[in-house]
């Protein structure tokens, strides 16, 4: 039922055709507080009331396709400390991991300058320009790969890999403006000792202090909870996920529907959905309140008090927002066939940035053709003593507005030997790769002939994986929402490919969509950047299938 609003000086609130009205209030106010309850519910209403019943029913498609593990449950504990009140905003992180970043680097650098002060002769003003262009490119690459968010985990080894070698590309590039710069100046240019003993010292210490930082709020943190409103089946759907997230707040869900109260959310051993929703409201202990309910389905009251919890510091998310913002995917069950008109989509826009990123897929796919020419040489003849021909695997695959196209890989199975085999997956430990593929795969090697697809314009380096025609149709059929994926080019790298191991079942193609959705929904500069750092870590370390 769609809800029209009615504001008249010195009248009352109505809600048209419910007959619910609000207290008598002076007019500003009310039309002050009317305001910014619109906006907020504006921003909490992304499941739209016209869209439920399309949403709802795929609900259980995505359920069917959900990995469960054990359950397990931790209770809500003791207040927190100043500390980790204040580091649990996104600003406050932020700001600490930057004035971190500056002091440390500007004390290391001059240390090591005064060790070495016969190799060290900058100027203050060539002291203050060198340093500009060094923490200016640590920052920024820091930056790319979340080093200053505070929702990404940097407990992890993924995490300490991805910020090993950024820090070291962040140390070649600086070097490499430092030279152009002193080609102006050639007093301006600092000792190569300084700069790779600064970058030698500041990459360990730089990460040491994210993660006691990321530690000391896990540890002092360890009473807090996220309050979910909520009993319902999206609540469970969320429980599950949320087990197997690296999240490690506990979760307290509460209910206004009497019926739900005193259950467990999830079955046996998951949280009791509990009641006295408005008496938790009031307490500030939680990381945040999440709605597991639609926005359309709480009553004024409540979403007049999420509105005061919000400007209390006390951030309130939909589902599809906690979703985007602590795990970086979007579950089926929140899009709907509206989803692609909501605001924010950077692809709907007439942006530089599509312009810019063509621009760099010829430059780069290029000039990576013409570095990587030995290895145009050298693989085929490993692949033609093993197998003999052909060298290249050409397959018909889905572009930008369901465009064909013809795909070149280098041949990593043996010839023909999908033909007498009807699964559409490439398994682990598969018999059909041969020795030689393996080891391509494992480096993406046999990606590298894509590279002319990206500068023909076929794909992009980086974007959803280009699928098999056949798949894609298939897909299609018994996917929710999966045509979604063809308003953007695919590419050679992308948030799903680094995000999720290789797919070898309908679950994977469902699991992977969720970030390749995610992906379309924040297409961007920073998040190409992202997945390029992300797709060197797992060249370097063998990632690959």
């Amino acid at each position: 039922m769609n809800t029209a609003w009615s504001v008249k000086r010195g009248a009352r609130i109505r809600v048209a055709g419910s007959g619910t009205t609000l207290a008598d209030r002076p007019w500003k106010k009310v039309i002050f507080r009317f305001a910014v309850v619109e906006h907020i519910i504006g921003g909490l209403m992304a499941d739209r009331e016209q869209s439920e019943t399309i949403s709802e029913q795929f609900l259980a498609f995505e359920d069917e396709h959900s990995t469960r593990v054990g359950e397990s449950a931790v209770p809500a504990g003791r207040r927190v400390g100043f500390w980790s009140h204040f580091l649990s905003h996104e600003w406050a992180s932020a700001a600490l991991y930057l004035l971190l970043d500056v002091v440390t680097w500007l004390a290391i650098y001059r240390l090591v300058g005064w060790f070495r002060y016969d190799a060290f002769y900058a100027t203050p003003f060539q002291f203050f320009i060198i340093n500009l262009i060094q923490l200016g490119v640590i920052v920024a690459a820091l930056y790319f790969i979340g080093g200053y968010d505070r929702t990404v985990e940097k407990l992890t080894l993924g995490y300490a890999a991805e910020h090993i070698l950024t820090i070291i590309a962040a140390g070649v590039v600086s070097a490499m403006l430092i030279s152009s710069a002193a080609t102006f100046d050639q007093t301006m240019k600092p000792s190569r000792g300084v700069l790779l003993l600064s970058f030698a010292i500041f990459l360990p210490v730089s990460l040491a202090y994210r993660r006691w930082i990321r530690q000391y709020v896990v540890t002092s943190s360890a009473g807090r909870s996220f309050l979910v409103i909520g009993g319902g089946a999206r609540a469970a759907r969320f429980y599950e996920a949320y087990k197997n997230s690296p999240n490690q707040e506990p979760l307290e869900f509460v209910d206004a529907n009497e019926k739900r109260v005193g259950r467990p959310i999830a079955g046996k051993g998951s949280p009791i959905v509990q009641g006295n929703l408005a008496a938790k409201l009031d307490n500030p202990r939680y990381s945040g309140i999440i709605l597991a309910e639609r926005a359309s389905s709480l009553s004024i009251e409540l979403l007049e008090r999420l509105v005061r919890a919000q400007f209390q510091q006390t951030r309130v998310y939909t589902l599809e927002s906690f979703y985007e913002t602590h795990w970086r995917y979007l579950p089926l069950g929140i899009v709907d066939p509206f989803w692609p008109l909501q605001t924010g989509f950077q692809l709907a826009r007439i942006s530089p940035y599509h312009y810019l990123k063509r621009l760099f897929d010829i430059v780069a796919s290029a000039t990576a053709l013409v570095l990587c020419a030995p290895l145009f040489v050298l693989i085929p003849v490993f692949i033609w003593i093993e197998d003999g021909k052909p060298i290249f695997f050409r397959q018909e695959r889905v572009s930008r507005d369901s465009k064909r196209f013809i795909l070149f890989k280098f041949r990593t199975m043996r010839w023909r030997s999908d033909e007498a085999n009807e699964d559409i997956y490439t398994r682990k430990d598969d018999r059909r790769v041969t020795s030689v593929g393996r080891r391509l795969r494992k480096l993406r090697l046999d990606e590298l002939p894509q590279l002319w697809n990206a500068l023909k314009g076929d794909i992009s380096l980086i974007g959803p994986r280009p699928e098999w025609s056949k798949c894609a149709e298939r897909y299609e059929q018994t996917i929710p929402f999966y045509h979604f994926r063809h308003l953007v080019k695919p590419g050679i790298t992308g948030w799903a490919q680094v995000n999720y191991p290789y797919g070898e079942s309908d679950e994977d193609a469902v699991e992977k969509l969720k970030y390749d959705l995610y992906y379309i929904r924040h297409y961007s500069l920073k998040l190409d950047a992202m997945i390029v750092l992300k797709t060197v870590y797992t060249m370097f370390f063998g990632k690959g299938r």
